[in-house]
């Protein structure tokens, strides 16, 4: 079992640019595939990026594909996403979440509690 705690949230203004950062708690952080997910006001939730245990294999949703990076540091325990030319329509909840033992775009079983970051005009 892991524990993920979000972090680096925030106001900024379109074009500018945040990194997210996920800590994860458990000496088993290496062996997960880890995402990041977004849920804005009145949408569900969406798949943002997914990088596998080792960090070889990365995706994107194409909504962020060219702006968004993830990355991690399994010596930290931590998974990052480092967000560029950010826009309006980027505001939501950013999750980060585990699951084993494949990278994929659904079927995650560990969430953090969310942060929150806001793109204004």
């Amino acid at each position: 079992q892991v524990q993920l705690v979000e972090s680096g949230g925030g106001l900024v203004q379109a074009g500018g640019s945040l990194r997210l950062s996920c800590a994860a708690s458990g000496r088993t952080f290496s062996s997960y595939a880890m995402g990041w997910f977004r849920q804005a006001p009145g949408k569900e939730r969406e798949f943002v990026a997914a990088i596998s245990w080792s960090g070889g294999s990365t995706y994107y949703a194409d909504s962020v594909k060219g702006r968004f990076t993830i990355s991690r540091d399994n010596a930290k325990n931590t998974v990052y996403l480092q967000m560029n030319s950010l826009k309006p329509e980027d505001t939501a909840v950013y999750y980060c979440a585990g699951r084993r033992p494949v990278v994929a775009t659904t079927g995650y079983d560990y969430w953090g509690q969310g942060t929150q970051v806001t793109v204004s005009s």
